[in-house]
């Protein structure tokens, strides 16, 4: 069976939260981006390119609902648009996370890829 990584994106107010994981669930990547792409391909080419780097394919988690969810503006919006299945990855929507107490630990995005990850 190919092994995959698991990659969370939840946009906020002021910057993207980005976690990368492998299927055991060890962080690979941990980024902190501006709030929107500046390119409407820049998050179907960062996966892309991840899956490259690695060799494996890459499940991408998209926050886009609830209160967190800061995807509604053009940025994001042109985004949307541009996101097509490819080999190397695939990309979901699921619902937004709440406002964390600590922005800088990463722990709500890991807990919300984890149980993601345990769906398959």
């Amino acid at each position: 069976m190919t092994q995959r990584l698991w990659m969370a994106v939840t946009p906020g107010p002021l910057r993207t939260r980005v976690v990368m994981m492998n299927e055991v669930g060890k962080s690979v990547l941990v980024a902190r981006l501006p709030h929107g792409p500046r390119h409407p391909q820049a998050l179907q080419r960062l996966s892309e390119a991840l899956g490259l780097w690695c060799g494996v394919p890459v499940r991408v988690v998209l926050a886009v609902d609830g209160p967190e969810a800061f995807c509604i503006t053009r940025r994001w919006f042109a985004t949307f648009d541009q996101l097509t299945r490819r080999p190397l990855h695939e990309i979901e929507f699921v619902e937004a996370l709440a406002p964390p107490q600590d922005e800088a630990r990463f722990a709500d995005v890991r807990r919300m890829l984890r149980a993601r990850m345990s769906r398959g």
